[in-house]
């Protein structure tokens, strides 16, 4: 029995102290899903301009202070990223993830895949 409710009790913790990172597809993406949180476009500055989603913020993946970019940003606020096909904004939802951040959506698919559909 005691060794019941100690495995409940740890549940609970690890299910209280869980981060909220997921994924979505891009295509799915709407820009009604931001709401209060933000989008990140991790690509390079010459890729952005070569065409991006509406109200992105460009913080370059390859940038050596991509960490400190965010540094001024809540970390209860729900980031999405995304990049050219979705292999940068993978490496970066992890990164933020590990800075503590709670809530970080990969935009599946990239760029590539929004302006093909």
């Amino acid at each position: 029995m005691k060794n019941s409710l100690f495995y409940i009790l740890i549940l609970l913790i690890n299910f209280g102290c869980a981060q909220t990172s997921g994924s979505k597809q891009i295509t799915q993406f709407s820009p009604n899903d931001i709401g209060d949180g933000i989008l990140v476009d991790v690509r390079t500055p010459e890729e952005f301009e070569q065409g991006h989603l509406d109200n992105a913020l460009n913080i370059n993946w390859f940038d050596p202070e991509f960490d400190k970019k965010f540094s001024d940003v809540d970390k209860d606020k729900t980031i999405y990223v995304y990049c050219k096909v979705g292999g940068r904004s993978a490496k970066a939802q992890q990164k933020l993830t590990s800075l503590g951040f709670k809530n970080v959506i990969n935009l599946e698919g990239g760029y590539d895949a929004w302006v093909k559909e």
